[in-house]
């Protein structure tokens, strides 16, 4: 799950630095990102309540945190990482939080990795797997990797959704390669406001152990 130099700042979570953005797409190819904001969670929450946006899931908690996806055989989860008992737990109150604060819920897509459709399924129920959140087959990458991830990645984040809000529940590299940012810590959320053809907006992030204090 290594970038070249470019690409290693690893934000922290809730902090969406514009000048980060600007800096990493300038090295990789412009990213589908014309805007970041910081909005408070309870104001996320209010947006959301109103459809038309792009929830990103970095996949919940594993029991172990290592790269799977050289050696990762698609539809066989005993050659990937899954979830732990808290990761089990952690998407679970994801989806029950969506269900107390009515967040609809229109598409949910997940990557082909069990960890990634493991959270969908314990949060919302139903979901359509799409390979097109998965890795690329390495560990270093190389430039020409991030930019197949991030032109795979960018369409999903700018697609305005047809109903309710879409849901993409992914992966840390494919995401950094899309926005610039890196998704910590496993099981955060961010908010996008998709704006058509390869543009979105990022809206701000949710932690995983935040949704409790929401409402």
């Amino acid at each position: 799950m290594s970038y070249p130099q470019t690409m290693q700042a690893k934000l922290t979570a809730g902090i969406l630095a514009v000048t980060a953005v600007a800096a990493l797409s300038s090295a990789t190819g412009p990213a589908g990102a014309s805007d970041t904001q910081t909005m408070a969670p309870d104001a996320l929450i209010d947006a959301l309540r109103g459809g038309g946006h792009v929830i990103f899931i970095r996949h919940a908690t594993t029991e172990k945190d290592y790269a799977d996806q050289i050696d990762a055989v698609m539809g066989d989860c005993s050659t990937q990482r899954t979830l732990s008992e808290a990761g089990w737990a952690e998407a679970k109150a994801i989806g029950a939080a969506f269900a107390r604060l009515e967040i609809p819920v229109g598409e949910v897509v997940s990557s082909q990795y069990c960890r990634a459709w493991q959270t969908a399924d314990l949060a919302f129920g139903g979901y359509a797997q799409n390979a097109d959140l998965n890795f690329e087959p390495a560990e270093e990458y190389s430039e020409a990797q991030i930019a197949t991830m991030r032109d795979r990645m960018t369409p999903h984040l700018s697609r305005v959704p047809a109903q309710g809000n879409t849901v993409l529940v992914g992966h840390d590299d494919p995401f950094e390669a899309a926005t610039g940012i890196y998704p910590e810590p496993m099981g955060i959320v961010f908010v996008l406001r998709p704006k058509g053809g390869d543009g979105f907006e990022i809206l701000g992030s949710i932690s995983p152990d935040g949704w409790q204090d929401l409402g």
